[in-house]
């Protein structure tokens, strides 16, 4: 099992992590209520709470000891997760842009005989007519 999936795996019923977030149980229903920690549901319909979910509330609790509303520390969470999806986003355009890179720097280009710029793919002929005027170093 991974790291993720332990984290992430419903496996506290409310009492035990309420127990474990040092809360009481109605504490943890109200928070699922108005949506600042969301627990997974059964089939049943009962509630499970995964170790992330734990340490939600314990940051929940932190914070609020701070002096911080409900209101702000779900604001806070809705902010973090953002910021999580933007990242991942930035690192899957850095990929894209490093494979584009990549992919540019394996091209070959030859001039058409009407005198534009064409790209050719390695491994493509070059109709007759056309002119190679460059290609990078150990491309060939």
């Amino acid at each position: 099992m991974t790291e993720y999936t332990d984290l992430y795996s419903p496996i506290f019923a409310i009492a035990q992590a309420a127990e474990l977030a040092e809360m009481h149980p109605q504490t943890l229903r109200q928070y699922d209520r108005i949506g600042l920690v969301q627990p997974q549901r059964t089939r049943g319909n009962t509630r499970r709470y995964s170790m992330h979910n734990v340490n939600q509330l314990r940051r929940v609790a932190k914070l609020s000891f701070e002096g911080m509303s409900l209101a702000g520390i779900m604001r806070v969470f809705e902010l973090e997760n953002q910021v999580a999806r933007l990242e991942g986003r930035v690192r899957e355009l850095e990929r894209a842009l490093a494979d584009a890179k990549t992919a540019n720097d394996r091209r070959v280009f030859a001039a058409a005989s009407h005198g534009e710029i064409v790209s050719v793919v390695r491994g493509k002929r070059i109709r007759q007519g056309e002119v190679l005027v460059w290609h990078p170093k150990n491309y060939l």
